[in-house]
Order: C-alpha cells, then sequence, then structure tokens
C-alpha cells in the first residue's frame, strides 16, 4: 500500500470509530446503589437489627441498672462522706472504685461484643444485598453497578428495585422455611 492507500484507510478507519463510539456509549448502562439506605430500609436489615436488640437488651438492661446502683451509692457517700470516720470514707471510696472499675470494664465488653455481632449481622445483610444487585444487574443488562458516589443522578439509584427485590426474596426465604 502506498502512502496515499494508508492514510485513507486511516481517515475511513477513525470516521468508522467516531461514527461507532456514540452507538457504543448508549449501550453502556450503569446504576448505583445506596448501602445505608438498604440498612435502613431492607427487611432483612431490619430483621437483623431486631436480632441484636433482643440478644442484647437483657444485658444492655442490666448495665443501666448496675449504672444507676453505682450513681446512686455515689451520691449517697457524697452525702454521708462529712460524717464518717476517716476509715470508713476510705474503705467506701475504695468500694466505689472497684464498683466503677467493674461497671467500665462490663459496658466496654458490652460495647466490644455488640459491635462484632452487628458487624457479622451487617456483613451477612451487605452479602445478600449484592447477591441481590448481582442479580438485577444480569437481568436488567447493567454494566456496571455503584456503592459509592459523591454524585449520582436519580435516575441511575436502583436502590428501590434493589430493596424489593431482597424483600421478596428474604419473604420467600422465610416462607419455604416455614414449610
Amino acid at each position: 500500500m502506498n502512502s496515499l492507500s494508508r492514510q485513507i484507510s486511516l481517515v475511513l478507519l477513525l470516521g468508522a470509530l467516531v461514527v461507532a463510539a456514540p452507538a457504543r456509549a448508549q449501550e453502556f448502562k450503569v446504576g448505583f446503589v445506596n448501602t445505608d439506605r438498604i440498612f435502613r430500609e431492607a427487611n432483612t436489615a431490619k430483621a437483623a437489627q431486631a436480632k441484636l436488640e433482643q440478644e442484647f437488651s437483657r444485658r444492655e438492661k442490666e448495665l443501666v441498672e448496675l449504672g444507676n446502683t453505682l450513681k446512686n451509692a455515689t451520691e449517697k457517700f457524697e452525702r454521708e462522706a462529712p460524717t464518717l470516720a476517716e476509715s470508713q470514707r476510705t474503705t467506701r471510696q475504695r468500694q466505689l472504685v472497684d464498683q466503677d472499675r467493674d461497671f467500665q470494664r462490663k459496658r466496654r465488653e458490652f460495647q466490644e461484643d455488640l459491635s462484632v455481632r452487628k458487624n457479622e449481622e451487617l456483613s451477612s445483610v451487605l452479602d445478600r444485598a449484592n447477591k441481590v444487585v448481582k442479580q438485577v444487574a444480569d437481568a436488567e443488562k447493567y454494566d456496571v453497578i455503584l456503592q459509592e458516589a459523591v454524585y449520582v443522578n436519580p435516575k441511575y439509584d436502583i436502590t428501590d428495585r434493589v430493596i424489593k427485590a431482597l424483600n421478596n426474596t428474604a419473604a420467600g426465604n422465610a416462607a419455604s422455611s416455614a414449610k
């Protein structure tokens, strides 16, 4: 091929690409899923939250009662301290410090246990949601689904469809496990 033929071929190829590029760009389909909304609104997330509340409510109540008992004992000590003998005052102060240390330890353990369980439950919800997102993406021919973005035009937000599909999947699982 001579130089002129190559140039003409190159121009034709570039022209074909320019014409084909907009057609290909229109085929690219993007969606967005708001995971925070899924964690707030999906039935599986609500069920996970209820499960956690049930699992930890007794311990939380015990901590509240222990905190109130400690507060009352501290207030009583502060009222009675001026009239107590030095040895009694020192003994009660040590008891209060020990009780407070025990309370703080139990509260810290409670928070750690709750945090671990919450992460487990949210991870399970996220795994289910991601499977549903994949199903929606496959069914509706999406090329990419984003979960985090600075800004998303609402027309690309498929969160409602994912929540609905997730709720339907959860309802189906509950019905099949009840049989």
